[in-house]
């Protein structure tokens, strides 16, 4: 589930387009301007994407029930690529539709000083949004640079408004550049041609975002740094032989499942096997709050040697037959 910070970055972005839409689509109807009436729809398609994300955390928060026994975390999963199907589809689709029609009808465009105005005033905006939602991803970015950083990010609402917000501002430059040949220079593709290189903008921010978030629908383990602290916890028990296997998956955000088998030494009885359970799973849970879930299965090494090695040899044989 996303944080308030994200709840934050989302609101200020929602807030910023939504009065950008309204005097980039001004804009557009008073000048004829292709690229304007690109940026006008892009910030449309970002108002809406910020309410998806708002519903997804919303619906994210639901408690489990008989049919979704593990909650209801990975909502924000599916509206953040929700999001980046609709950046490429409807963002990016009519944003080429839109300039390939102008290269096809090619228009002066008029005043175009009203475009150079609601240019700036959208930057100015659309700069203090990407700064919030930079400055919220910088609380956990840690040392890594920021594509690794949004790689290994578990919470995609944050990264998402950044990577809109700076294709927002890319399509703003590669709008006022387009009006501004089209209308100094007399050349009136130019106009049509920023449309177009907008949409691509577009398309490879869906593109980037698609991919981030389908990882994390299917199902991402959690942090090497969170892994190895879970080994080091059971390392220290006295009372375990060997960690056979260690799973872990992020349902949301902050709720990692984590499944443990592990050999106990042979001299203990039921009862202390039941404690030292007890006891990891207290000590694992206060180290790590994320972890919500935590189930741990007591079976010898060479058990489980054996059941792995069953469970390859049916892969194998499935493999074969189709």
């Amino acid at each position: 589930m996303a944080s308030h910070g994200s709840k934050k970055v989302i609101y200020a972005a929602l807030i910023g387009n939504g009065l950008i839409a309204i005097t980039k689509f001004a804009a557009a109807t008073i000048t004829g301007s292709s690229a304007m009436l690109s940026e006008a729809v892009h910030s449309v398609v970002d108002t809406g994407n910020q309410g998806l994300l708002l519903h997804g955390i919303r619906r994210s928060r639901q408690p489990p029930d008989r049919q979704h026994p593990f909650g209801y975390g990975s909502e924000v999963y599916f509206w953040s690529f929700v999001v980046a199907i609709l950046i490429f589809g409807l963002g990016a689709g009519i944003s080429i539709y839109e300039g390939v029609q102008k290269l096809l009808n090619p228009h002066p465009i008029s005043d175009p000083w009203i475009n150079y105005l609601v240019l700036g005033i959208a930057m100015v905006f659309e700069s203090v949004a990407w700064w919030i939602a930079y400055r919220e991803f910088g609380k956990v970015r840690g040392n890594f640079g920021l594509f690794e950083a949004v790689r290994r990010s578990k919470d995609p609402t944050v990264f998402t408004v950044l990577f809109e917000d700076t294709a927002a501002m890319l399509g703003l430059i590669v709008a006022g550049i387009g009006i501004a040949i089209a209308y100094h220079l007399d050349i009136a593709f130019a106009d049509g041609a920023a449309s177009i290189v907008i949409g691509v903008i577009l398309a490879g921010t869906a593109a980037l975002l698609a991919y981030e978030t389908k990882g994390l629908l299917i199902g991402e383990a959690a942090s090497r740094t969170v892994i190895s602290g879970i080994r080091m916890i059971v390392g220290h028990r006295k009372a375990v032989l060997n960690v056979n296997e260690m799973r872990t998956m992020h349902l949301a955000p902050d709720d990692i499942l984590l499944a443990l088998s592990l050999d106990f030494r042979d001299d203990l009885s039921a009862g202390q096997v039941e404690a030292e359970i007890q006891g990891l799973e207290s000590e694992i849970k206060k180290r790590y709050p994320e972890i919500k879930r935590l189930f741990i299965e007591v079976q010898s090494q060479k058990g489980h040697d054996r059941t792995i090695t069953e469970e390859r040899r049916r892969t194998r044989a499935a493999a074969q037959e189709h």
